[in-house]
């Protein structure tokens, strides 16, 4: 098993009667800082036979020509094999643990009559989420080749980024290789670091699978980081402005600070604190602030558009050595507000006049970014007028939720008494129709009966109209209060 904590090159070439030294690197931890370590090599039945450990113990083949180096606090330990011979040639482990098959990793030795003395691979620390500076060495001067820059895995080198405008997925944003220099050489910055950044790399020009690079760099990973974790992206609205602050170690001495954006593995620089503004950037874009005291300075930005979305650096120069960190800009058209207090914000300077009732207007501010040594920190920047004592302020959230809360109290109340309404407006209609069928059914009754007398007496209709118009009033109430006792004489 090969784990992450253990990690070392893959290939070792040497000549007969030389020498090679091998670096086996390891996560710096207790464990692994007073456990065993051992080198050891691989016979044909597949047992591997130590060749030298930390317990003292040395193979009688190897006395007196191989030798093992542990550096705790470097958490690496290297094996130098001299006087080499043909038989040297084969698979070996470098490894941790009371036995031979514990933490390891395997490599292949390889002794020829010549061969050049491979470089010993460059140990570099970082510290989670902060920032290293990947020196590599002159190579082709012709400025058509690739820069590259690749991990050592099992299988070979697996690409990180190359100035081709390849980036892997996870160093999106945080990964730069900066221009060639006229000798060849360059740099490779890396800020926001993790831990599962720490490994072998290898960085170079030309084709990944050339052995015209064969420089080699071990980065380890200081886990006990004193970086704080901060948010990675930065809000604005088209149209408004936004400043970072970044941050910068107040003891030591920078030739340069700047802002670039960056894209496909390479940045951009856009303003410098020695008064350089991109072009295209003029007019919106400054330093307005440097503090050597607290080590900090200050970019603001204007007039936001779409188009300014990405990535964006904080970098501080010292020689050879960089010091950066990262931020996302994400652009809106609205008005981006937040709850978070670590969620930068811009609100839009005026609120339309029917809000003003009820909403205290909010200022034209910026949104505050504070840049450490490879983080990131931010602080909120909607600013609201001081109300004076006595005086109740209240937000358009506060407002909302307010109602909204009252509104869903009120809510089956209202559904309540539509119901009984409905009920009882139902119950009215029954009520009335019923009443309207007896009465109709007893006029109809009534009229059937009036008019049975005449037609049976064989009258004539006209002569009993004209008695109706004659007919006496007692004679009239009579025949309504009772018509069955009454009796009609025509003459």
């Amino acid at each position: 098993p090969v784990s992450s904590t253990l990690y070392g090159p893959r290939f070792l070439t040497g000549v007969v009667g030389g020498s090679v030294t091998h670096q086996c690197f390891y996560s710096i931890m207790p464990a692994n800082k007073h456990d065993r370590k051992y080198w050891c090599k691989r016979a044909g039945n597949g047992v591997c036979y130590t060749v030298i450990s930390t317990t003292n113990y040395v193979s009688k083949s190897h006395e007196g020509r191989v030798s093992l180096e542990d550096i705790p606090q470097n958490g690496t330990f290297m094996v130098t094999m001299t006087q080499l011979k043909k038989s040297d040639t084969g698979t070996y482990r470098c490894g941790i643990g009371t036995t031979n098959r514990d933490l390891y990793v395997s490599l292949n030795l390889t002794v020829s009559e010549d061969t050049s003395t491979p470089r010993l691979a460059e140990l570099l620390h970082g510290e989670l989420r902060g920032s290293v500076t990947v020196p590599c060495p002159p190579g082709d001067t012709r400025g058509g080749k690739k820069r590259f820059w690749c991990k050592v895995g099992r299988t070979g080198c697996t690409l990180i980024a190359d100035t081709d405008g390849y980036v892997g997925k996870s160093y999106e944003g945080r990964i730069f290789i900066t221009p060639q220099e006229s000798s060849g050489a360059f740099k490779v910055l890396i800020n926001d670091l993790r831990r599962e950044d720490a490994g072998l790399y290898r960085c170079g020009t030309g084709r990944l699978g050339s052995q015209d690079s064969p420089w080699v760099v071990a980065l380890q990973v200081t886990t006990a980081s004193a970086q704080p974790r901060r948010p990675k992206f930065l809000s604005g609205t088209v149209g408004g402005s936004l400043s970072v602050r970044c941050h910068y170690d107040p003891k030591g001495s920078y030739e340069k600070k700047y802002l670039c954006r960056w894209k496909d593995a390479s940045c951009s620089l856009l303003v410098d604190a020695g008064g350089f503004v991109h072009e295209a950037y003029e007019g919106r874009i400054r330093i307005t602030s440097s503090d050597q005291d607290s080590g900090t300075y200050t970019v603001v930005m204007s007039d936001l558009r779409e188009d300014d979305a990405g990535w964006y650096w904080c970098g501080a120069r010292n020689g050879h050595t960089e010091h950066t960190s990262s931020v996302k800009l994400r652009i809106q058209k609205g008005t981006c507000t937040s709850q978070n207090p670590e969620t930068y914000t811009l609100v839009n300077p005026t609120l339309p006049a029917s809000r003003a009732a009820y909403s205290t207007p909010t200022q034209r501010s910026t949104t505050g970014l504070t840049y450490a040594t490879g983080t990131v920190t931010g602080g909120t920047s909607t600013r609201l007028p001081a109300a004076p004592p006595g005086t109740f302020v209240t937000s358009r959230s506060n407002i909302y939720r307010e109602s909204s809360s009252g509104e869903s109290r009120l809510l089956p109340l209202v559904i309540l008494a539509l119901v009984l309404l409905i009920f009882i407006t139902i119950t009215i209609l029954v009520l009335t129709r019923i009443k309207l069928q007896k009465e109709t059914g007893q006029g109809r009754s009534s009229m059937g009966h009036a008019e049975a007398v005449p037609v049976q007496a064989g009258l004539n209709p006209v002569k009993v109209q004209r008695m109706e118009e004659t007919r006496s009033p007692d004679k009239a109430n009579g025949c309504n209060t009772d018509l069955s006792k009454c009796r009609w004489v025509f003459s």
